[in-house]
């Protein structure tokens, strides 16, 4: 399948328009940012390690039967994706209090949900992705009641085998943030990326942060960060 014009790009990825209208080719960059954009820096090697997580994330949450954007992985940094529009949605479920929900609410982190948690956030860098519920996505048109219903049933199953597979690996899921799009036909699929970058991990043991916080907050040992989470899923044989 032939790479033709980049279509798009964002904070961690590029898109291009392939020979076939119907796919998309994603590259994964090294670029990072927090903050809406107002930090920036390199987490050498994180492109790779964001796209080989995904790709096998989404191959699992396939057979658990999430759709998902996932056609094919092409490289280290390659994979060719379904065209979809992508709902304007992000969505973010949280089984563990951190970050800005901490901050929000005035509480510590750490403390476990007895179920989790969904927000939803308006997708729009120039507002700052501001929170919102389904009538505020209703009223704007970003989605509809029955594609709001789809989208929180879906992003509890993916929760659901995400809790299991990382517990496994003796590590915590904190929470994540998830993208959903609308294929040609109006189907609803899992997009976007599933890796540190999009999720917060901590190691079951130490509660070590193994996830994007630690570029966000000064931490150090971010690339070993993003290394030991690829170890946990994969092994040392890469």
């Amino acid at each position: 399948m032939e790479k033709l014009e980049q279509l798009y790009e964002g904070k961690a990825k590029k898109v291009f328009r392939t020979d076939d209208p119907d796919v998309y080719l994603v590259y994964y960059k090294d670029d990072a940012t927090a903050f809406n954009g107002e930090k920036k820096g390199t987490i050498v090697g994180k492109g790779a390690i964001n796209n080989r997580m995904t790709n096998h994330m989404m191959a699992l949450l396939e057979k658990e039967g999430v759709p998902t954007h996932l056609v094919k992985e092409l490289s280290d940094r390659e994979t060719l994706v379904k065209r979809v529009e992508i709902v304007k949605l992000e969505v973010i479920i949280r089984n563990i209090s951190a970050g800005s929900f901490a901050k929000r609410f005035g509480v510590k982190e750490g403390i476990v949900f007895d179920e989790p948690t969904i927000e939803f956030s308006y997708k729009n860098d120039e507002l700052g992705d501001p929170l919102m519920n389904a009538y505020h996505a209703i009223a704007l048109k970003v989605a509809t009641r029955e594609e709001i219903e789809e989208i929180k049933r879906l992003a509890f199953k993916v929760n659901d085998f995400m809790k299991d597979y990382f517990k496994k690996r003796n590590i915590k899921l904190v929470d994540f943030k998830l993208e959903f799009g609308r294929l040609p036909d109006g189907r609803i699929v899992l997009a976007d990326e599933i890796s540190p970058d999009t999720c917060r991990f901590w190691d079951a043991d130490t509660n070590e942060k193994l996830d994007k916080d630690r570029f966000r907050r000064d931490l150090g040992n971010v690339e070993e960060a993003y290394i030991e989470m690829e170890k946990r899923i994969f092994g040392e044989n890469k």
